[in-house]
């Protein structure tokens, strides 16, 4: 398969970046995304220019690294599929695919597709954890939890960060992400005691680090590669107005 690639390249964080075109041929259908990546680096090796920076890690759609906007859509063309997840056999021969990190004010472009997340992390911790005495684990059935309510914490936790629904939200909110880490502890006994505190803390940071608001579209709910509903927003919305009623 032969493809023509239009791939964001920018130096550093102050440099001004630009779409640079390439041509990349013996492409397999069964490679997945970054695997075609990789050979184009490849080739650029070979004839001595700088390889094209882009995240990654585990390539299994567990860490949440690899996100691009590929065509205009966070993570590509298919449903619930992480960049690494997605294969080259979505894509025909002769096509045209453009690349671009992902953008937002609160993710700053480090080199190429590289992007600086640690404003997920400054929001983490402020306050998604919670305070448990050490020591062995409690028997598990001394704390009974509903299976609904087991599973709704659980389609909550599965967010792995990527930060899809922030490329993909014209408002570039953070809301599903946050709403997301905020739901997983909220709805489990032992998440009650910071349950408070937590919340303002973390909408507080999600506000600092330059996030805007969200404003129901659903773009996120749509590109989120691990489902995460928009149930979860209207969960820290709740917790939150409850947090300033009752503050103490």
């Amino acid at each position: 398969m032969k493809l023509s690639l239009k791939i964001w390249r920018q130096s550093d964080s102050s440099s001004k970046g630009k779409m640079t075109d390439y041509e990349i041929d013996a492409v397999s259908e069964h490679m997945s995304f970054l695997e075609m990546l990789d050979l184009l680096n490849e080739s650029l090796i070979q004839k001595k220019e700088r390889v094209i920076e882009f995240d990654h890690d585990c390539r299994e759609g567990i860490c949440g690294q690899c996100g691009v906007m590929i065509n205009g859509r966070a993570h590509g063309p298919l449903k619930n599929t992480t960049t690494c997840q997605l294969h080259m056999r979505s894509f025909k021969d002769g096509d045209t695919i453009y690349i671009e990190p992902f953008r937002a004010k609160a993710f700053p472009v480090l080199r190429d597709l590289k992007i600086d997340r640690s404003a997920f992390d400054a929001i983490i911790a402020s306050g998604g954890f919670i305070g448990a005495s050490t020591g062995q684990a409690p028997e598990a059935n001394s704390i009974p939890i509903s299976y609904e309510t087991a599973e709704a914490s659980f389609d909550a936790a599965a967010c792995i960060g990527c930060g899809a629904c922030v490329a993909t939200c014209k408002n570039a909110s953070a809301a599903l992400f946050t709403g997301a880490k905020i739901t997983h502890l909220a709805l489990l006994p032992q998440g009650q005691i910071e349950a408070q505190k937590r919340v303002l803390s973390m909408v507080s940071q999600m506000d600092a680090e330059g996030f805007g608001n969200c404003s129901d579209t659903r773009a996120c709910e749509i590109e989120c590669p691990q489902g995460i509903s928009i149930l979860s927003i209207a969960k820290m919305n709740a917790e939150y107005t409850k947090a300033l009623i009752f503050k103490k």
